[in-house]
Order: structure tokens, then sequence, then C-alpha cells
């Protein structure tokens, strides 16, 4: 009796979760790809975990800052190509390597292996070229 009355909300359930597990969500809560949650228009590459604890946003007249920090598994070569292809297509300009501006924003990306982990920073403010 109890099974056929959870049936339904638990097929609910699955439905409603569907498009969150095809964006990056994971059942277990980690993301696996999709955007960073301080920073929306920013996207995390596949394989990277961001760490919400290090976040800091603030939104100022002159424009916002943003500090992030992920985790992941990947080289460094692998992390450069994702963003040197993918911020283009999102309206970033490169500059050099690990920076981007658009719209009078400035995006610095670094990153660099610790313990066999690769950790890359991010820091989005104010600023051109």
């Amino acid at each position: 009796m109890v099974a056929a009355l959870l049936t339904p909300w638990l097929f609910a359930l699955v439905l409603a979760m569907g498009p969150a597990l095809s964006t990056g969500a994971r059942a277990d809560g980690a993301v696996n790809g999709g955007f960073l949650a301080g920073a929306a228009d920013l996207p995390l590459m596949p394989g990277l975990r961001e760490l919400p604890e290090m976040a800091m946003v603030f939104d100022k007249p002159d424009g916002r800052l943003v500090q992030a920090m992920a985790v992941g598994d990947s080289g460094p070569a692998v992390l450069w190509r994702f963003y040197d292809e993918t911020l283009p297509q999102l309206g970033w300009r490169r500059l050099g390597p690990g920076n981007f501006v658009r719209d009078g924003e400035r995006l610095r990306i670094t990153a660099k292996k610790s313990g066999g982990e690769l950790i890359v920073r991010f820091a989005i403010a104010p600023g051109t070229e």
C-alpha cells in the first residue's frame, strides 16, 4: 500500500530532477561542468569541482567582484584549451594566458598542480585591457 502511494511521488521527483541532472548536477550534489555558483555566466570545466566555501561575490556600482576556486584531476593544458575555446563563445576576449575581458570586466584564471590535484582560481573585477 505504501509503495503504491509513494510511486507517483518518486516518479514526479525523477522527472523534476531530469533537467538538473542533464546540466551537470549529480545526485550526490557534486557538479561536473555547468557554471560557477558565484558567476552564472562563467562555465566550470567538466571534471572540476567548485569549492563554494572559497567563493566571494560583491556587487558594486562600478561592477562585480567575484572570486572562486575549483579543484580537479585534469592537467593545465586541458584547462587552458577548454577556456580558450569556450570563453570567446560567451563574449570574452583573450588578452593573454588566463586573462580575458568582456563588457568592462576582467577575468583572470590561474591554475597550479598541488599533490596531484589541479587548483584553479577565478577572479572577475571591473576593468579593461
